[in-house]
C-alpha cells in the first residue's frame, strides 16, 4: 500500500521513495534501523562487557562499536528489502511507507559502517578485527546469505565471536573458552529460526528462501527450540565445577519449554505461542550467557 501525505479517506499517495510529511525524517530513519533487535544486541553486549570485567572506558568503547555496527546492519537490511516491502504493503517499514528516502537510509548505513571501523579498532587491533568480522558476516547475510540455505551461518559466526570481541579487549587479550562461544552461536542460530516464524508465509511469497523458510514453520519451530535448549545445556555444563541447583533447574525448565514447542499439537504451530516460547528460552539463555561471562572476569578465573 502506498504511503499518504495526509490522513483521511481522501489522502493522496506519496510518491515512492519520497518522505511522508506526516512523520519527521529522523524518526523514520531511526525506525528503519530495526531498533528493537539493535537495542537488544547492544544491551546484551553491555551486560557481557561488565560481566567479563571490562572497565567503564573499555566497556563504553565496545558498546559504542556494537551499537554503531547494529545501526549499519539494520539500515542495510531495510535498504536492500525496500522493493519487497513495498510489494507486500509493509506500512510498518519507513522505506516502504515512503517516510524516508532510500538514499538517506543507504547513506546512513554506509556512514555507520565507516564509523564502526575506528570504534572497533579502539578496543584493540585483534578485538576490533574480530568485531568487524562479525559486522561483515551480518552484511553478508543482508546482501546474499539470507536467500540461501546458509542463512543461519552469519548468526552463528557473528554471535559466536561476540564473547571473543569482549575478552580480547581485556588486559592480556585472552580468548574465551570454546563452550562460551559455542553457546552464543547456538543461541543466535536458534534466534534466527524463531525470528522468521511471524513472517514465514510472507517470506515464501516474496521469494526469501533461507533455511527456515525451506524447512517450513513446524520444522523451524523445532530447530529454534532444540538450538535454544542446546545453548542452555552448554552454558550449564560448560563451566568448571559441578552443575548448580539453579543451573539444573533452569536446564529442566528449558527442556520443558523445548518439548512444548517441538511435541505440541499441530494447532500450536499456527499461533504465536511457539515464537513466545522460544523467546522465553532465549531470555533464559541470555541470562545464563551473562552469568557465565562473570567467570571470565579478573579475580574469577
Amino acid at each position: 500500500m502506498p504511503a499518504t501525505t495526509d490522513e483521511g479517506p481522501h489522502a493522496r499517495p506519496a510518491p515512492a521513495g519520497f518522505p511522508d510529511a506526516g512523520q519527521p525524517a529522523l524518526v523514520a530513519l531511526l525506525k528503519a534501523c530495526h531498533p528493537m533487535p539493535a537495542a537488544a544486541v547492544t544491551v546484551l553486549t553491555a551486560l557481557l562487557a561488565a560481566a567479563v570485567g571490562l572497565g567503564p572506558g573499555a566497556g563504553a568503547k565496545a558498546v559504542a562499536a556494537v551499537a554503531v555496527g547494529q545501526l549499519s546492519i539494520g539500515w542495510c537490511n531495510d535498504r536492500l528489502d525496500v522493493g519487497r516491502d513495498r510489494a507486500a504493503g509493509r506500512r510498518d517499514k519507513p522505506l516502504a511507507a515512503g517516510t524516508v528516502r532510500p538514499a538517506t537510509v543507504g547513506t546512513a548505513a554506509c556512514a555507520a559502517l565507516l564509523a564502526c571501523v575506528p570504534l572497533s579498532l579502539a578496543c584493540g587491533i585483534v578485538a576490533g578485527a574480530v568485531h568487524l568480522g562479525c559486522v561483515a558476516a551480518a552484511w553478508a547475510y543482508n546482501v546474499w546469505l539470507k536467500h540461501t540455505i546458509a542463512s543461519w551461518l552469519p548468526y552463528a559466526v557473528a554471535f559466536g565471536l561476540l564473547p571473543a570481541f569482549l575478552t580480547l579487549a581485556l588486559p592480556g587479550h585472552p580468548w574465551p573458552p570454546l563452550w562460551l562461544s559455542a553457546a552464543a552461536a547456538l543461541l543466535a542460530t536458534g534466534a534466527h529460526f524463531a525470528n522468521v516464524l511471524p513472517d514465514i508465509e510472507e517470506d515464501l511469497k516474496s521469494g526469501v528462501l533461507g533455511l527456515p523458510q525451506r524447512l517450513g514453520r513446524r520444522r523451524s519451530i523445532a530447530a529454534a527450540a532444540i538450538l535454544a535448549f542446546a545453548s542452555c545445556a552448554v552454558l550449564t555444563v560448560g563451566p568448571a565445577g559441578p552443575v548448580t541447583v539453579g543451573g539444573g533447574s533452569l536446564l529442566a525448565a528449558t527442556l520443558a519449554l523445548c518439548l512444548l514447542a517441538v511435541a505440541g499439537p499441530p494447532a500450536l504451530a499456527r499461533g504465536r505461542l511457539p515464537f513466545v516460547v522460544v523467546l522465553a528460552m532465549a531470555g533464559v539463555n541470555a541470562t545464563l550467557l551473562v552469568l557465565a561471562g562473570r567467570g571470565l572476569a579478573p579475580g574469577h578465573v
